[in-house]
């Protein structure tokens, strides 16, 4: 993230879902708004292969001279890349490739005389020209983290006072997750560790948020701290599940004898004292018409963009093999659709995880069906005969679950239904283990939309309502 006079902007992670890297704003670092992506369709140059939990990894995005700089990995297509913007929410340029930085994690600084630093996992080192994507010089490692912690990742260079520190990740993305920070006198060390390192981490702990890491640190502009960084929610039983993916997180920043001490992280805290900005659509609850002349950015589509707005006026349309969803980001939610098949289509409304791991409801000739995908097992889980004209489908996930201390208990409960005769009908009631990251693998939470199996399905609304009480 970066700031810039009294805004602030952040980037993260988007993997194989189009558009990639979404951009988001905050005036008070609490109450944020997407308000755009930083690479469409055609710069990530996607294909069908691209798997899972592929695609674009872990951005970095600073201001400088005037203009937003975000540098990423596409591991699809591209490799390291750079883009631009004078707005953050778009137009961005197009990609500069940088073939000399072959790591993921790739992070930017620049010094007083002019010099950017690209420092990347590894902790590898190396000055670029930002504009061209030259590498000015071979890579070099510069630190290596604790020793014995395995993959020394997302690194972040800062001149922070009379020193440069470097902030990195390690211990791996899973719960033994952490951060750690060294200091060294120019931006290629030599870099002396923190003694209290890692300065966060949840491992071997019963705290509510785990795999704590991927940092960033800013100062806002009322002269205070935060440390910005990703962590998960698991719930239910042993080993505990996650279903949201890999969030972002802020925690308040003290500096101790030169080295910054991170405060109490929790899933609700005290915030920062800035005078607060909340947007008119910050809340859970959210509703697309599709009546505009472009979805809103939150919309994202796995590897291509096929969901069109100019086919039926006022609907969307998802051909056969698409699906075009919103990421869950609430541990509790309800979602419902209006959907109206074409004679022979199948479609409806799908809880993605990825290919291999969803629950969805659609309709498919004179029948409503509930289905699951797990693995390689496909099974129809619930059937009701289809009202007559579009039908009002719905999901609804409970995070309560029935027995939070059992060592076998679901992390949420996933109901698929639809309404007939004015009626809420259930088709199924599903253990939401079985769309989590423990169980699916990767790195992506779940994504709720609309799909298509078979033919060409239209959806004339879409609402979202959300919450974690």
């Amino acid at each position: 993230m970066c700031r810039v006079g009294q805004d602030y902007y952040l980037a993260t992670s988007s993997f194989e879902y189009v558009p990639g890297v979404p951009i988001l704003h905050s005036r008070d670092l609490v109450h944020w708004r997407q308000i755009g992506n930083a690479l469409g369709e055609e710069q990530l140059g996607f294909g069908p292969r691209v798997p899972a939990s592929g695609g674009v990894y872990a951005p970095t995005l600073r201001h400088h001279d005037g203009l937003f700089w975000l540098i990423t990995t596409n591991l699809s297509g591209g490799g390291t890349v750079i883009v631009t913007a004078t707005d953050p929410g778009g137009p961005w340029s197009d990609p500069v490739r940088v073939p000399g930085i072959t790591g993921i994690d790739p992070d930017l600084a620049w010094d007083a005389e002019g010099n950017c630093w690209c420092t990347f996992a590894g902790i590898k080192q190396a000055r670029i020209d930002p504009k061209t994507g030259e590498t000015l010089e071979t890579p070099r490692r510069v630190w290596s983290g604790t020793p014995g912690a395995q993959y020394p990742e997302a690194p972040h260079l800062y001149r922070i006072g009379e020193w440069w520190y470097l902030l990195i990740a390690e211990g791996g993305t899973e719960r033994g997750h952490g951060v750690s920070i060294a200091r060294g006198p120019r931006p290629d060390g030599p870099f002396t560790p923190c003694p209290a390192n890692p300065i966060l981490t949840h491992r071997s702990t019963d705290r509510p948020i785990q795999n704590t890491g991927h940092g960033d640190l800013i100062q806002a502009h009322d002269g205070t701290w935060w440390l910005l960084f990703l962590g998960v929610r698991p719930r239910g039983g042993s080993p505990g599940y996650h279903v949201l993916g890999r969030e972002t997180f802020l925690a308040p920043v003290t500096w101790v004898d030169g080295w910054p001490v991170i405060g109490d992280v929790a899933p609700v805290t005290e915030g920062p004292t800035l005078p607060a900005a909340p947007w008119p659509d910050s809340g859970g609850e959210e509703h697309d018409d599709f009546r505009g002349p472009r979805l809103h950015p939150r919309w994202i589509q796995p590897r291509v963009a096929t969901a069109r707005l100019d086919v039926r006026e006022g609907w969307l349309t998802v051909p056969e093999g698409g699906f075009a969803g919103r990421r869950q980001t609430h541990l509790s939610c309800r979602v419902q659709t209006r959907a109206d098949a074409e004679p022979g289509a199948a479609g409806g409304l799908m809880v993605r995880l990825d290919e291999r791991h969803w629950y969805g409801v659609h309709v498919d000739g004179d029948q409503v069906i509930a289905e699951a995908r797990i693995g390689p097992l496909r099974q129809v889980v619930g059937i009701h005969r289809r009202p007559p004209g579009p039908v009002l489908l719905t999901v609804a996930i409970d995070a309560a679950g029935p027995d939070p201390d059992s060592p076998t208990d679901s992390p949420d409960l996933v109901r698929l239904g639809l309404v007939a005769d004015d009626e809420f009908v259930s088709l199924a009631e599903l253990d939401g283990r079985y769309l989590s990251t423990e169980v699916a693998g990767g790195f992506t939470g779940r994504v709720i939309g609309l799909s298509a199996f078979r033919g060409t399905v239209h959806f004339d609304w879409f609402s979202y309502t959300g919450s974690d009480a």
